[in-house]
Protein backbone atom coordinates (compact mmCIF):
# COMPACT_ATOMS: atom_id res chain seq x y z
CA UNK A 1 0.00 0.00 0.00
CA UNK A 2 1.06 3.26 -0.75
CA UNK A 3 0.93 5.30 2.14
CA UNK A 4 -0.11 9.17 2.06
CA UNK A 5 -0.60 11.70 4.24
CA UNK A 6 -1.43 15.69 3.86
CA UNK A 7 -0.07 17.75 7.02
CA UNK A 8 -2.88 19.86 8.47
CA UNK A 9 -2.52 23.51 9.21
CA UNK A 10 1.50 23.09 7.66
CA UNK A 11 1.78 27.24 6.72
CA UNK A 12 0.35 27.94 10.29
CA UNK A 13 2.36 25.24 11.90
CA UNK A 14 5.49 26.41 10.31
CA UNK A 15 4.81 30.21 10.60
CA UNK A 16 4.53 29.93 14.25
CA UNK A 17 7.25 27.31 15.27
CA UNK A 18 10.55 29.01 15.82
CA UNK A 19 12.33 26.53 13.24
CA UNK A 20 16.15 28.06 12.71
CA UNK A 21 19.35 26.50 11.75
CA UNK A 22 20.81 24.29 14.78
CA UNK A 23 17.40 24.27 16.46
CA UNK A 24 15.92 21.52 18.63
CA UNK A 25 12.36 20.54 17.31
CA UNK A 26 10.84 17.81 18.56
CA UNK A 27 7.21 16.07 16.89
CA UNK A 28 5.62 13.62 19.57
CA UNK A 29 2.80 12.35 16.72
CA UNK A 30 5.21 11.44 14.02
CA UNK A 31 3.26 9.87 12.10
CA UNK A 32 4.37 9.68 8.21
CA UNK A 33 6.75 12.77 8.69
CA UNK A 34 4.57 15.26 7.20
CA UNK A 35 4.98 17.67 9.26
CA UNK A 36 8.52 16.25 10.74
CA UNK A 37 10.43 16.71 7.35
CA UNK A 38 9.34 20.21 7.04
CA UNK A 39 10.62 20.83 10.32
CA UNK A 40 14.19 19.05 9.76
CA UNK A 41 14.56 21.35 6.62
CA UNK A 42 14.39 24.92 8.64
CA UNK A 43 16.36 23.71 11.49
CA UNK A 44 19.21 22.23 8.81
CA UNK A 45 22.01 22.48 8.94
CA UNK A 46 23.19 21.68 12.46
CA UNK A 47 19.66 20.75 14.14
CA UNK A 48 18.96 18.36 16.11
CA UNK A 49 15.13 16.41 15.67
CA UNK A 50 13.57 14.03 17.71
CA UNK A 51 10.51 12.27 16.35
CA UNK A 52 8.19 10.07 18.27
CA UNK A 53 5.07 7.29 16.78
CA UNK A 54 3.70 4.66 18.88
CA UNK A 55 3.64 2.69 15.15
CA UNK A 56 6.49 0.51 14.14
CA UNK A 57 5.21 1.03 10.42
CA UNK A 58 4.49 4.60 10.74
CA UNK A 59 7.85 5.02 12.06
CA UNK A 60 10.04 2.85 9.39
CA UNK A 61 7.96 4.80 7.03
CA UNK A 62 8.72 8.13 8.75
CA UNK A 63 12.78 7.11 8.92
CA UNK A 64 12.83 6.60 5.16
CA UNK A 65 11.19 9.59 4.59
CA UNK A 66 13.34 11.53 6.58
CA UNK A 67 16.23 9.95 4.90
CA UNK A 68 17.44 12.39 2.26
CA UNK A 69 16.94 15.65 4.89
CA UNK A 70 20.86 16.59 5.14
CA UNK A 71 22.98 18.23 8.04
CA UNK A 72 20.19 17.14 10.73
CA UNK A 73 20.64 14.60 13.79
CA UNK A 74 17.05 12.27 13.33
CA UNK A 75 16.41 10.23 16.75
CA UNK A 76 12.92 8.29 16.27
CA UNK A 77 11.26 6.68 19.08
CA UNK A 78 8.56 4.12 19.42
CA UNK A 79 6.94 5.58 21.77
CA UNK A 80 4.16 8.08 22.40
CA UNK A 81 4.21 11.80 23.37
CA UNK A 82 3.51 10.58 27.25
CA UNK A 83 7.22 9.79 26.90
CA UNK A 84 8.84 13.32 25.41
CA UNK A 85 10.71 14.26 28.09
CA UNK A 86 12.56 10.84 28.81
CA UNK A 87 13.30 10.54 24.98
CA UNK A 88 14.22 14.43 25.00
CA UNK A 89 16.80 14.28 27.39
CA UNK A 90 18.10 10.23 25.69
CA UNK A 91 18.30 12.14 22.40
CA UNK A 92 19.68 15.60 23.80
CA UNK A 93 22.51 13.74 25.86
CA UNK A 94 23.44 11.65 22.82
CA UNK A 95 23.81 14.70 21.18
CA UNK A 96 25.76 16.42 23.42
CA UNK A 97 23.03 19.39 23.80
CA UNK A 98 21.05 20.76 26.65
CA UNK A 99 17.80 18.97 27.50
CA UNK A 100 15.48 21.76 25.98
CA UNK A 101 13.25 22.08 22.66
CA UNK A 102 13.16 24.98 20.95
CA UNK A 103 10.10 23.87 18.99
CA UNK A 104 7.57 20.82 19.78
CA UNK A 105 4.82 19.44 17.75
CA UNK A 106 1.64 17.30 19.19
CA UNK A 107 -0.50 17.15 15.78
CA UNK A 108 -3.46 14.56 17.60
CA UNK A 109 -4.79 13.48 14.59
CA UNK A 110 -4.67 10.10 12.73
CA UNK A 111 -2.78 9.78 9.10
CA UNK A 112 -4.59 8.67 5.98
CA UNK A 113 -1.96 5.78 6.06
CA UNK A 114 -3.79 4.43 9.64
CA UNK A 115 -7.38 5.44 8.24
CA UNK A 116 -7.16 3.67 5.03
CA UNK A 117 -5.65 0.36 6.37
CA UNK A 118 -8.36 -1.87 6.80
CA UNK A 119 -5.77 -4.35 8.94
CA UNK A 120 -6.07 -1.78 11.46
CA UNK A 121 -10.24 -1.36 11.70
CA UNK A 122 -9.78 2.09 12.51
CA UNK A 123 -12.51 3.37 9.48
CA UNK A 124 -15.72 2.44 8.89
CA UNK A 125 -15.29 2.81 5.19
CA UNK A 126 -12.63 0.20 5.15
CA UNK A 127 -13.99 -3.69 5.58
CA UNK A 128 -11.79 -5.36 8.16
CA UNK A 129 -10.61 -6.75 11.77
CA UNK A 130 -11.92 -4.84 14.70
CA UNK A 131 -8.61 -4.13 15.95
CA UNK A 132 -8.38 0.11 16.36
CA UNK A 133 -5.22 0.08 18.08
CA UNK A 134 -2.17 2.45 17.07
CA UNK A 135 0.59 -0.06 19.10
CA UNK A 136 -0.55 -3.66 17.80
CA UNK A 137 2.34 -5.25 20.12
CA UNK A 138 -0.06 -4.49 23.15
CA UNK A 139 -3.31 -4.26 24.60
CA UNK A 140 -6.77 -5.55 23.46
CA UNK A 141 -8.19 -5.11 19.74
CA UNK A 142 -11.58 -2.90 19.23
CA UNK A 143 -13.07 -6.64 19.29
CA UNK A 144 -12.29 -8.14 22.52
CA UNK A 145 -13.16 -4.35 24.02
CA UNK A 146 -16.26 -4.22 22.41
CA UNK A 147 -17.67 -7.95 23.36
CA UNK A 148 -17.04 -7.99 26.77
CA UNK A 149 -17.51 -3.82 28.57
CA UNK A 150 -20.72 -3.26 29.63
CA UNK A 151 -23.71 -1.00 28.11
CA UNK A 152 -23.19 1.70 30.71
CA UNK A 153 -19.45 1.37 30.48
CA UNK A 154 -20.11 1.60 26.64
CA UNK A 155 -22.72 4.02 26.36
CA UNK A 156 -20.39 6.52 28.46
CA UNK A 157 -17.69 6.17 26.13
CA UNK A 158 -19.57 6.86 23.17
CA UNK A 159 -20.81 10.24 24.68
CA UNK A 160 -17.53 11.50 26.36
CA UNK A 161 -15.20 10.68 23.05
CA UNK A 162 -17.69 10.82 20.19
CA UNK A 163 -20.32 13.20 21.33
CA UNK A 164 -22.64 11.03 19.97
CA UNK A 165 -26.31 11.24 21.39
CA UNK A 166 -27.34 8.16 20.30
CA UNK A 167 -24.79 6.37 22.60
CA UNK A 168 -27.49 4.74 25.01
CA UNK A 169 -29.04 3.43 21.82
CA UNK A 170 -26.30 2.06 19.90
CA UNK A 171 -24.69 0.42 23.59
CA UNK A 172 -27.69 -1.91 23.97
CA UNK A 173 -27.86 -2.84 20.36
CA UNK A 174 -24.17 -4.06 20.21
CA UNK A 175 -24.70 -5.67 23.46
CA UNK A 176 -27.78 -7.15 22.15
CA UNK A 177 -26.10 -8.91 19.38
CA UNK A 178 -22.79 -9.90 20.66
CA UNK A 179 -24.96 -12.64 22.69
CA UNK A 180 -25.72 -14.52 19.03
CA UNK A 181 -22.79 -12.58 16.90
CA UNK A 182 -19.81 -11.26 18.76
CA UNK A 183 -18.23 -8.52 16.69
CA UNK A 184 -15.43 -8.65 14.94
CA UNK A 185 -15.66 -6.69 11.68
CA UNK A 186 -16.23 -3.31 11.28
CA UNK A 187 -19.04 -4.02 9.47
CA UNK A 188 -20.21 -5.74 12.57
CA UNK A 189 -20.02 -2.53 14.55
CA UNK A 190 -21.81 -0.60 11.17
CA UNK A 191 -24.67 -2.70 11.00
CA UNK A 192 -24.88 -2.19 15.15
CA UNK A 193 -25.01 1.96 14.76
CA UNK A 194 -27.40 1.37 11.21
CA UNK A 195 -29.67 -0.61 13.49
CA UNK A 196 -29.66 2.16 16.17
CA UNK A 197 -29.98 5.60 14.83
CA UNK A 198 -33.33 6.10 12.65
CA UNK A 199 -32.67 6.80 9.15
CA UNK A 200 -34.88 10.23 9.35
CA UNK A 201 -32.63 11.21 12.64
CA UNK A 202 -28.91 10.56 10.90
CA UNK A 203 -27.13 13.90 10.38
CA UNK A 204 -26.45 14.38 7.03
CA UNK A 205 -23.21 15.95 7.04
CA UNK A 206 -21.59 12.48 8.06
CA UNK A 207 -21.64 8.76 8.41
CA UNK A 208 -24.04 7.55 11.37
CA UNK A 209 -20.89 5.73 12.46
CA UNK A 210 -18.24 8.54 12.68
CA UNK A 211 -18.71 9.22 16.05
CA UNK A 212 -18.66 5.81 17.66
CA UNK A 213 -15.42 4.72 15.51
CA UNK A 214 -13.61 7.70 16.63
CA UNK A 215 -15.51 6.83 20.80
CA UNK A 216 -14.09 3.24 20.26
CA UNK A 217 -10.58 3.57 19.03
CA UNK A 218 -10.07 6.46 21.74
CA UNK A 219 -11.11 4.12 24.43
CA UNK A 220 -9.12 1.15 22.40
CA UNK A 221 -6.07 3.74 22.64
CA UNK A 222 -6.72 5.20 25.95
CA UNK A 223 -5.97 8.65 23.77
CA UNK A 224 -7.81 10.76 26.35
CA UNK A 225 -5.78 8.92 29.22
CA UNK A 226 -4.18 12.37 31.37
CA UNK A 227 -3.81 13.66 28.12
CA UNK A 228 -4.26 17.87 29.44
CA UNK A 229 -0.94 16.35 32.11
CA UNK A 230 0.97 14.89 29.39
CA UNK A 231 1.00 18.42 26.92
CA UNK A 232 1.64 20.13 30.06
CA UNK A 233 4.89 18.17 30.68
CA UNK A 234 5.85 18.36 26.96
CA UNK A 235 5.57 21.89 26.95
CA UNK A 236 7.71 22.36 29.80
CA UNK A 237 10.46 20.68 27.85
CA UNK A 238 10.63 23.77 26.16
CA UNK A 239 13.56 26.39 26.26
CA UNK A 240 13.02 30.02 26.61
CA UNK A 241 11.71 31.23 23.60
CA UNK A 242 10.58 27.54 22.59
CA UNK A 243 6.71 27.36 21.21
CA UNK A 244 4.38 24.19 21.23
CA UNK A 245 1.80 23.78 18.77
CA UNK A 246 -0.85 21.41 19.58
CA UNK A 247 -3.78 20.17 16.99
CA UNK A 248 -6.83 18.72 18.15
CA UNK A 249 -9.63 17.57 16.19
CA UNK A 250 -12.61 16.70 18.63
CA UNK A 251 -13.86 18.52 21.66
CA UNK A 252 -11.76 16.12 24.06
CA UNK A 253 -8.76 16.63 22.77
CA UNK A 254 -9.22 20.75 22.84
CA UNK A 255 -10.68 20.61 25.97
CA UNK A 256 -7.12 19.09 27.60
CA UNK A 257 -5.22 21.12 25.39
CA UNK A 258 -6.60 24.36 26.27
CA UNK A 259 -6.12 23.16 29.87
CA UNK A 260 -2.57 21.87 29.73
CA UNK A 261 -2.06 25.78 28.29
CA UNK A 262 -4.06 27.45 30.86
CA UNK A 263 -2.01 25.43 33.81
CA UNK A 264 1.32 26.41 32.18
CA UNK A 265 0.47 29.92 31.83
CA UNK A 266 -1.11 29.86 35.33
CA UNK A 267 2.68 28.39 37.12
CA UNK A 268 4.17 31.13 35.31
CA UNK A 269 7.06 31.31 32.51
CA UNK A 270 4.47 30.57 29.83
CA UNK A 271 2.20 32.71 27.62
CA UNK A 272 -0.67 31.64 25.21
CA UNK A 273 0.28 32.28 21.51
CA UNK A 274 -3.77 32.58 20.22
CA UNK A 275 -6.75 33.86 22.39
CA UNK A 276 -8.58 31.93 20.48
CA UNK A 277 -7.67 28.69 18.60
CA UNK A 278 -6.92 29.11 15.41
CA UNK A 279 -8.75 26.68 12.36
CA UNK A 280 -7.77 25.90 8.73
CA UNK A 281 -8.20 28.29 5.79
CA UNK A 282 -11.38 27.79 3.38
CA UNK A 283 -8.48 26.79 0.42
CA UNK A 284 -7.00 23.85 2.54
CA UNK A 285 -10.58 22.33 3.36
CA UNK A 286 -11.32 22.64 -0.34
CA UNK A 287 -8.32 20.19 -1.21
CA UNK A 288 -8.40 18.33 2.47
CA UNK A 289 -11.41 17.85 3.89
CA UNK A 290 -9.66 15.89 6.69
CA UNK A 291 -8.90 19.56 8.12
CA UNK A 292 -12.14 20.58 8.54
CA UNK A 293 -12.37 19.33 12.72
CA UNK A 294 -8.87 20.86 12.77
CA UNK A 295 -7.87 23.20 16.12
CA UNK A 296 -4.87 24.99 16.41
CA UNK A 297 -2.94 25.86 20.13
CA UNK A 298 -0.11 27.24 20.76
CA UNK A 299 2.01 27.98 23.88
CA UNK A 300 5.65 29.89 24.22
CA UNK A 301 7.86 29.59 26.86
CA UNK A 302 9.18 33.58 28.29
Amino acid sequence: MVMSHVPVMAREVMDILPLRPGATAVDGTLGLAGHGKMMCERIAPGGLFVGLDWDDEMLAEAQSRLGDVEGVEVRLFRTDYRSLRSKLDLACSEAGRVPEADAVLLDLGLNNAQIEDGDRGISFRQEGDLDMRMDRSKGEPASAVLNRISPIELEKALWNFGDERWAKRIAQVVVDRRKNHPLRTTEDLVDCVLAAVPAAKRDKRIHPATRTFQAIRILVNGELDELDEALADAGRCLAPGGVMVILSYHSGEDRAAKTAIKELVKGGGFEAIYKKPLRPQADEIAVNGKARSAIMRAVRRI
